[in-house]
């Protein structure tokens, strides 16, 4: 265990915003929008690294630079110690941010997250003026 804390600074860095389809490309966006899933979490990608069975370690007192309010970023091992790949589906970080952002919406806990707010919709707004010139 000792020798694997110093190799975890060796690993590549996963941040939450690469693949937010929130976000911009300025704003850090790394995949197409339409490949892109809607705000995931520290949480979600390392589960879904886990379903990869690619080794990750969470940072959560990490902070994207670009977006410093959101917490939390994700190491993820990509080669070994000798080079050879831990996973061959994902050679690179490209790869491992497309297949994540596939995997994010389908997690346990979005899809309970998703099912609440659908059921309480509301029918429209109460308030319908007409925008017309202020009076004086």
């Amino acid at each position: 265990m000792n020798g694997e804390v110093p190799n975890i600074k060796k690993w590549v860095v996963f941040y939450a915003v690469y693949i937010n389809s929130k976000k911009t490309v300025a704003e850090g966006r790394r995949i197409s929008l339409a490949k892109a899933c809607e705000n995931p979490t520290c949480a979600e990608i390392a589960d879904c690294c886990n379903h990869l069975k690619v080794p990750n370690a969470i940072e959560i007192d990490k902070a994207y630079p670009r977006d410093f309010m959101q917490r939390g970023r994700v190491r993820v091992q990509l080669k070994k110690e000798d080079g050879t790949l831990c996973n061959p589906a994902i050679p690179s970080r490209k790869q491992l941010m497309l297949q994540v952002a596939e995997l994010v919406p389908r997690h346990p806990g979005r899809t309970k997250k998703q099912e609440a707010p659908s059921t309480s919709s509301t029918a429209g707004s109460s308030k319908s003026g007409k925008g017309g010139r202020k009076k004086r």
